[in-house]
Formats: structure tokens, C-alpha cells, sequence
């Protein structure tokens, strides 16, 4: 039986969704095939272990006394988790604390959303250990979190995506040259920090007093800003990729019912749910959506163009605006809440198997990625003096 590291928690203000998503996967795993290992990411970035936070009560209840602080190795090849063992401190002879192995890690299963953890960030230290883990790597995850960068190079593959201006954090001092930037941008606008998800200091503004009040709220979020012209009259559709390079399965699509302008992180998260086991399953959606078949067909191969896009991996939802029978691309999340599982149970694939799936994915990719030369032999040293110019 394998060990599975099951990664959730985090610095980031997606925090709590990503606890939801952690306990989904440990409490839903294959246990004939792997053993879930919880590690939890604490809001100050402490990684903590142990059999207590396996249960969501621990979270719920901010009750952390049973769990063991733990830590990687950032070495090549090292798939142990540690922690410190205390030993008591002796009048004549002390005994020193020492390194001990908690759990030997096999693969990670990513359940971390947002900053530090959806971004590429926490997935460099696994390729640095050379450790599989599920989902994108690092270059793509950072891509799908950045929605300048996404739109970027969804334009390079000619996705249709709605008009849009970005910013940073510093240009902000010059306002007025700001709004004036923008004045080619039809209202009524979206105003977004470019590296969050979950709807968090995101607005919808009809007017440029709204639109001011608007980039400073984003604007405490990230240091750069993006403004996007809203569609007026638009049908959110969701679909999601599950797969890696040609080999990709595109999901049922939904269509969140009373949807007009954007959905809160509450409508997303609070309504209906119930403990670890809620999810977006639980919204008021359409499921599958009613769609005509021509543009269900051109939605999910749009869907399938972006995934391979970024280069994904692993299951992503691409969130679209529809206006008539025109499709936009609106984002790609790398790291879907509930790891988008109730988008998969409509055509029979259930959450278990696609956790399995997700992690096999995990594998072939780390298999592919490890048959690369990383090294050449070179008589470099031999060749060069020192303080030359190479």
C-alpha cells in the first residue's frame, strides 16, 4: 500500500476551501490502495501531521494538540517527511533532540488552492525532490493562476476571451491615468486581482467612481490588477479536462442557476454545505446544463484548447461566459474546488476512482518528466581560469 500525501490548508485566503478539498480526498480515497497522510499547511505555514487531522472537527474547532509538526528535505530523491523528536534534557548528560522520519512518502496529492499552493510555488519543492505529485506542474500551475499571463497566452492560441487592460499595485498612485486606460473598455467591467480565485476582491462596476473604488480593493490582494468587460446578459457554463497531453476527458457541463453577474465566495462555498462533505455539488446548478449541441460541442473543445494550452495536468475546470451561441473563455482553475469530481459522477465516474485516476496521472507525468537528461559531462573547470569571463 502506497503512502499518500495529501497537502491542503495554506497561506492564502482560500484557506478554508482548501481544507473542504483536503478532507473530500483523505476521507474519499482508495483505502485498498493507499494510505491518505494528512499534511496540513497552518495559516503562519506550519506543516503539521497525525491520525487527529484526519477528521474536520480538528478544523472546525481549531484543535491542533494532536498533531506533530513535520518538514521535508529539499534533496533529490528524498521522499521521507520528518519531524523533531524531543528528548527530555538530562542534569549530567544531555540528550539532543533529534531528526526522525515520520512517514516515507510515495506521491503527493494536491489539494492546496490559491497562493503558495496553486500557483507553482509548493510544487517546485516536490521537483526538486523529485517526488510525483497530482496535477499541473510548476510553469503551468503558475499560468493558470495568473489571469494576465492565462489571457496571454490563450491569445497566442487565438481562445476567445472577453476585452481587458491589467495593472499593478504602484501605478495606482496615478488614478486618473489609470481610468483613462481603461476608457476603450466598455462598462459594465470586472475588476480582479490577477492571482486569486474563490471570487475573493473581485467587483462588478458600472461607472468609473466604482471602477476607482474598485482597483483599490483588488489592489490588496495582489500587485497586479486586471479589468475585464463583463458580458451583459451572460449564462456562466463550467465544464472540466481530466487527463494529461492527448489523452483528456471533458466533463458534463454546469450552468449555476440565478447566475447574472458573479458568484461570492459564499454562494460558492457557504450555501448548503455541510461540513467536510459539502462541495459545489450542492449549489444551486443545472447539471447537466441545457445547452444547443453545436455550442456544448464548441465549449468543450475550447475547453480541451486551453487545458493544453498551459500545458495542464490532472483535472482543471475552465469556467466560460456565453452570450447567445457566442463562448467566451473566461478562466482555467488548475486546482478545482472538490477537485470538480460532481462534474465527472454525471457520466459515472465516480470521486474515488477519479482520486485514483488523478494520481496515476501524478506518475505518468513524474515518469516522463524523469527520463529527461538534467546533467552532461563537460570538462568545463579544466577549460576555464578562474575569474574569466564564460
Amino acid at each position: 500500500m502506497e503512502n499518500i500525501g495529501v497537502i491542503f490548508g495554506g497561506r492564502s485566503v482560500e484557506h478554508e476551501v482548501s481544507v473542504i478539498t483536503g478532507m473530500q480526498i483523505i476521507e474519499n480515497m482508495d483505502k485498498s490502495k493507499y494510505n491518505p497522510i494528512p499534511i496540513y499547511i497552518t495559516k503562519d505555514g506550519k506543516f503539521l501531521s497525525g491520525e487527529s487531522l484526519k477528521n474536520f472537527k480538528a478544523y472546525k474547532d481549531q484543535d491542533f494538540h494532536d498533531g506533530v509538526e513535520v518538514f521535508f528535505k529539499p534533496e533529490y530523491g528524498n521522499k521521507n517527511l520528518y519531524y523533531v523528536k524531543h528528548n527530555p534534557k538530562k542534569l549530567f548528560k544531555a540528550e539532543y533532540d533529534s531528526i526522525e522520519v515520520y512517514q516515507k512518502i510515495d506521491a503527493i496529492f494536491f489539494a492546496l488552492h490559491g497562493t503558495f499552493g496553486e500557483d507553482g510555488c509548493t510544487q517546485g519543492l516536490f521537483e526538486l525532490m523529485g517526488m510525483p505529485y497530482t496535477g499541473c506542474g510548476v510553469m503551468s500551475a503558475a499560468v493558470g493562476m495568473d489571469k494576465v499571463i492565462m489571457r496571454k497566452v490563450f491569445e497566442s492560441e487565438d481562445i476567445p476571451m472577453t476585452k481587458y487592460k491589467y495593472f499593478y499595485r504602484e501605478e495606482l498612485k496615478n488614478l486618473k491615468g489609470l481610468i483613462e486606460k481603461c476608457k476603450d473598455l466598455n462598462f459594465p467591467l470586472f475588476v480582479k486581482p490577477a492571482n486569486l480565485g474563490s471570487s475573493i476582491g473581485i467587483s462588478r462596476v458600472e461607472n468609473t467612481l466604482d471602477l476607482s473604488k474598485a482597483l483599490e480593493v483588488a489592489a490588496h490582494y495582489d500587485r497586479k490588477i486586471i479589468v475585464e468587460e463583463a458580458v451583459v446578459n451572460p449564462r456562466e457554463i463550467n465544464v472540466a479536462v481530466l487527463g494529461y497531453e492527448n489523452d483528456l476527458r471533458v466533463s458534463a457541463a454546469e450552468e449555476p442557476l440565478g447566475f447574472k453577474d458573479l458568484l461570492k465566495y459564499e454562494d460558492k462555498y457557504v450555501s448548503g454545505s455541510k461540513g467536510a462533505k459539502s462541495s459545489q455539488k450542492h449549489q444551486n446548478k443545472k447539471l447537466p446544463a441545457e445547452l444547443k449541441p453545436e455550442l456544448e460541442k464548441e465549449i468543450k473543445e475550447l475547453a480541451k484548447k486551453a487545458f493544453s494550452a498551459i500545458d495542464g495536468a490532472g483535472v482543471a475546470r475552465i469556467d466560460f461566459l456565453v452570450d447567445g451561441d457566442k463562448a467566451y473563455v473566461n478562466e482555467i482553475n488548475t486546482l478545482p474546488g472538490s477537485i470538480a469530481f460532481y462534474l465527472y459522477e454525471v457520466d459515472g465516474l465516480m470521486i474515488k476512482d477519479l482520486i485514483t485516476r488523478l494520481i496515476e496521472l501524478g506518475k505518468e507525468r513524474h515518469s516522463e518528466r524523469a527520463a529527461n537528461n538534467y546533467s552532461i559531462d563537460s570538462n568545463l573547470f579544466n577549460m576555464t581560469s578562474y575569474g574569466a569571463k564564460i
